[in-house]
């Protein structure tokens, strides 16, 4: 798993992976534009069902400029993952500088209708030498 998915943390029973690729076809050095997409694996290791409300995410280029986007779900849903089940999604990240770093955390909802975040692990954005 390890190999699939380099960046992970667990919080409490849930545990979060990323895998991050650069997407050439959808870069734009010479016009300051680098694009990558990262692949999140949610995996629910708990006695009940979680369902993801909102995801808040830290977005920071390579001078250090700093974003946040928070908003509702991933990808247009909020997925109810069942025990010992996961779920996931792909989705994208553009800058303005070819390194940068990404990570922050869901907020979950758990049967009994608590509330708890769930960190997902920072992760590089770096483009492949020679792209730069």
């Amino acid at each position: 798993m390890e190999a699939l998915f380099p960046d992970a943390e667990t919080t409490g029973t849930v545990t979060v992976r990323v895998s991050v690729s650069y997407l050439p076809e959808q870069s734009e050095p010479a016009r300051g534009r680098w694009f990558w997409a990262y692949h999140i694996r949610i995996e629910n290791e708990g006695a009940g069902a979680v369902q993801l409300l909102t995801r808040h995410w830290i977005i920071t280029d390579g001078r250090g400029a700093r974003h946040t986007v928070e908003g509702e779900g991933v990808v247009g849903e909020q997925p109810l993952i069942a025990p010992g089940a996961s779920y996931d999604y792909v989705s994208g990240c553009p800058l303005a500088t070819p390194t940068g770093s990404m990570q922050g955390s869901y907020r979950m909802i758990a049967q009994d209708g608590r509330t708890f975040d769930v960190a997902i692990p920072k992760f590089a954005l770096t483009a492949p030498a020679g792209v730069q």
